[in-house]
């Protein structure tokens, strides 16, 4: 049996510590270790973007990273987008206006990739959001529904002037 790392990863603002074997998925971590069932894994190759998760603020995917690689850095997972008592981020509230999802696999990873993108360009062009989610698969849609919806966000998000988990206001 190989060999234990200790880690200490901070995941949608709480620190969590744990020991994991070498070669253990960030996915799975995630997943199997803190019961965060929301990133989803698809291929395991890295080419749907069901795993997206944000590393220190970065869209990265959780399937070709290992846990280990995360030691002392911060994460954030699609659970960390609406707060405790339930309010929708405006993200998803725009993809639920919008009717950006349809099965839901995909819609995680698409909410991460969307909040990287709005957090460096708040009000995007459809042509913005096409390239930002490039790397996002969905095999229900038609992707129009998805850009309104990353667009429409940008305009709640804009209207309300900010919002932010509790997690970021901890950082801010």
């Amino acid at each position: 049996m190989p060999e234990k790392t200790h880690i200490t990863v901070t995941v949608n603002g709480t620190q969590h510590e744990a020991l994991v074997e070498p070669r253990t998925l960030l996915s799975d971590f995630l997943r199997d270790t803190l019961g965060l069932k929301g990133t989803h894994v698809g291929c395991e190759q890295g080419v749907c973007g069901a795993c997206t998760v944000l590393v220190e603020g970065g869209s990265t995917r959780a399937c070709l990273l290992f846990a280990v690689q995360v030691n002392g850095r911060s994460v954030e997972t699609v659970e960390s987008l609406a707060r405790a008592d339930g309010t929708l981020h405006p993200i998803q509230q725009a993809f639920t206006e919008c009717h950006g999802l349809q099965c839901g696999f995909c819609t995680a990873g698409m909410l991460m990739a969307a909040t990287e993108l709005l957090a460096v360009n708040p009000t995007p062009q459809p042509e913005d959001v096409r390239f930002a989610m490039s790397g996002n698969l969905c095999r229900c849609t038609g992707y129009q529904n998805i850009v309104e919806s990353v667009c429409r966000a940008g305009e709640l998000m804009s209207r309300a002037h900010t919002y932010a988990t509790p997690e970021q206001e901890v950082r801010a």
